[in-house]
């Protein structure tokens, strides 16, 4: 009591502006995150004219929403000294459990909302009930929940986006045609967080078991019941926060939010919350998620590689972190001195403010120096294209990137490149950065068609021409498609492995990311022509999504238990070319392997005789065409409203004529 006095007596002396100053800077220095995010704005500010405007605040608070939410349910558990993997597939299981029961089953509104927050409550509690009465360790249990619940999520939606109702879509809309819906819900599950974890016997009792669980089970706490309790909570919030994030891509994805698990605990973390339990707050937990919408946001708008961002993000996030590890570490070692009346304690708190502004000013250098080591300029004037790509994970995209690059080099054009990571919430995100970005046009590979509609139609309605590139974008308008017909490509891929097989034969399909148009597109396109061969029978066909090591393990199994298989079909090269290495010898000789893509490593397999055909799309000259078209969108000239990249069959006889 007697050193608070004097604490506050020596504070407050030095009159009203001094003394706010100094709140100020022990706020900010007392706050290692909220001292991130500070610096962050401030830089983001300084290193793009785009950022500091209310459409782009607007924007970081939307991108924001959806992890802070998840992240204010994972705080609970994390201050039990627990943690929850699950919160991403709950949220997309939740989504989806509300737009197939009110779309495909016709039940009212009101009552799919009530059973998609059940649905989020329930899985909470079966995490609950594995922790506490299973014994389970939280990480294995939610675990387990990541995958069971990703899985119900196919299972309902078969794989494909549903359309979410329009009544509950409002939620990812703006009131008065600025204010966000999304910013806030985010705000209203904020104040909840913290009434909780203050104001109610709930709340202490978290933070008791975070503290010391023997301890608070020896004082009389039913340990087991709240800990049900807190998992219970956490799946609420996914539930909310899956409701929000299908509300604003219109359209429940059974592959939305993966990773948002990571997302979740990073912003609760950066927030000053241990993953040892008894420590963390909803505010901390805000301006986690805070940061790093702002650091997306903001490296977009600077033109910075998708490359990298993935670095820098993962940087600051540790350079963030490590700050409010130095304040605590600093703050524990003056604790003795302060509780004196001598000169050690002046000495200690001088200490603890040194490393404070040490490590203050080493994040400031670090964020500055570094962004600005990759801003390419953005501010400056002339043509600025956006280029959105649903993944660069894949061969296809890496070189329809390459087209566009080059292009654009060739026109002395601003080209700026992000990766949605197959992340239909991210690619919105991005393309809303876009827009208060002030491109000159944006061109935007969907990672789904549906979802893609209200971040362009947002584009549209600031004047942006909008170009299409590989897959449309449905229920907006857009100046140009540049595409190839997967439907066709996979009619012909049906007719060239049947053709080869003389009509007759069993064979598998190697199927691409559920969920995704490419997969399905490709896939009825061979359902379709292969109809036309009874005597072929497909034995299985099974996901390995659009990955070369996957493809291999897929196709591995599936010979274990299918024998005399004698054709394969994958929907693109990379799992083509896992197939080819399970099979082994019998790739190019008893068993035909037909591909799509016609990526460089799908041409040189051709070549080699290993991979029979390929349904080849030449996606460098997408990329390129895209670029010239959004190019002459943004002058004003006149742009075709589709424009065809041919697609053609490769086998050994024309290979080394395709180009």
């Amino acid at each position: 009591m007697a050193t608070d006095t004097l604490k506050n007596t020596t504070d407050g002396g030095s009159g009203g502006g001094g003394g706010g100053a100094r709140a100020v800077r022990r706020l900010l220095l007392d706050n290692g995150a909220l001292s991130a995010l500070v610096v962050l704005v401030v830089a983001m500010s300084l290193l793009s004219g785009d950022f500091l405007t209310t459409q782009n605040l607007l924007n970081v608070g939307v991108q924001a929403a959806v992890t802070a939410i998840l992240a204010f349910g994972v705080t609970f558990v994390i201050v039990t000294a627990g943690i929850d993997l699950s919160v991403g597939s709950v949220a997309a299981l939740s989504a989806t459990v509300l737009a197939w029961s009110a779309t495909s089953e016709g039940v009212p509104v009101w009552l799919a909302v009530v059973l998609a927050v059940g649905t989020g409550i329930a899985c909470g509690l079966v995490n609950g009930a594995l922790v506490s009465y299973g014994k389970l360790p939280p990480f294995i249990a939610t675990l387990a929940m990541l995958s069971v619940g990703r899985g119900l999520s196919l299972v309902i939606s078969q794989g494909s986006p549903i359309a979410f109702p329009g009544s509950v879509s409002r939620i990812g809309d703006t009131l008065g045609g600025w204010l966000p819906v999304p910013v806030l819900v985010m705000v209203a599950m904020g104040l909840v967080t913290a009434l909780i974890l203050a104001r109610t016997y709930l709340g202490r009792s978290m933070y008791a078991i975070g503290g010391n669980e023997e301890a608070a089970r020896l004082s009389g706490l039913r340990v087991k019941r709240q800990k049900v309790a807190v998992y219970a909570l956490s799946g609420l919030f996914a539930a909310v926060a899956g409701i929000v994030l299908a509300s604003r891509l219109s359209s429940a994805q059974p592959q939305a939010a993966q990773g948002y698990e990571l997302d979740a605990i990073a912003a609760v973390v950066i927030g000053g919350a241990s993953l040892s339990g008894g420590v963390g707050k909803a505010s901390g937990t805000l301006i986690g998620a805070l940061i790093l919408a702002v650091l997306r946001n903001g490296l977009n708008l600077l033109s910075v590689s998708a490359f990298w961002q993935q670095v820098v993000i993962g940087v600051v996030i540790a350079l963030a972190v490590l700050l409010d590890t130095a304040r605590s570490r600093a703050g524990a070692s003056a604790a003795p001195g302060a509780s004196g009346s001598g000169g050690a304690g002046g000495s200690g708190r001088k200490g603890a403010r040194a490393v404070k502004y040490t490590v203050a000013a080493v994040l400031v250098a670090a964020v500055i120096g570094g962004v600005s080591l990759w801003n390419n300029g953005s501010s400056g004037g002339g043509t600025k294209v956006g280029l959105s790509l649903s993944t660069l994970n894949n061969p296809f995209f890496v070189q329809l990137k390459a087209g566009a690059e080059a292009e654009a080099k060739a026109e002395g054009v601003e080209l700026t490149v992000t990766d949605a990571q197959n992340d239909a919430s991210q690619q919105a995100n991005q393309i809303q950065n876009f827009t208060s970005g002030a491109m000159s046009s944006v061109i935007v590979n969907p990672v789904d068609s549906d979802a893609a509609g209200p971040s362009v139609r947002a584009a549209d309605k600031a004047g942006i021409p909008v170009i299409a590139a590989d897959r449309g974008v449905n229920k907006a308008d857009i100046d140009t498609l540049v595409a190839s017909d997967n439907v066709a490509g996979g009619r012909q891929a049906a007719r060239t492995l049947a053709e080869k097989l003389g009509g007759e034969g069993r064979i598998v399909i190697l199927q691409g990311t559920a969920g995704t148009s490419a997969s399905r597109e490709r896939g009825q396109g061979f359902a379709e022509g292969i109809k036309a061969y009874p005597g072929i029978k497909v034995v299985a066909r099974q996901p390995a999504d659009f990955d070369r090591t996957k493809g291999l393990d897929v196709m591995t199994n599936m010979l274990q238990a299918h024998s005399g298989v004698n054709g394969v079909f994958a929907e693109n090269d990379e799992m083509a070319l896992g197939a080819v290495k399970a099979l082994g010898s019998k790739a190019g000789t008893s068993v035909p392997v037909v591909g799509f893509d016609g990526t460089p490593d799908g041409l040189k397999a051709v070549k080699a005789g290993t991979l029979y055909a390929s349904v080849a799309q030449q996606p460098a000259e997408l990329g390129r065409l895209a670029v010239l078209n959004a190019i002459k969108a943004a002058r004003g000239d006149e742009v075709p409203s589709m424009v065809k990249v041919p697609v053609k069959v490769v086998t050994a006889k024309n290979v080394a004529d395709f180009s």
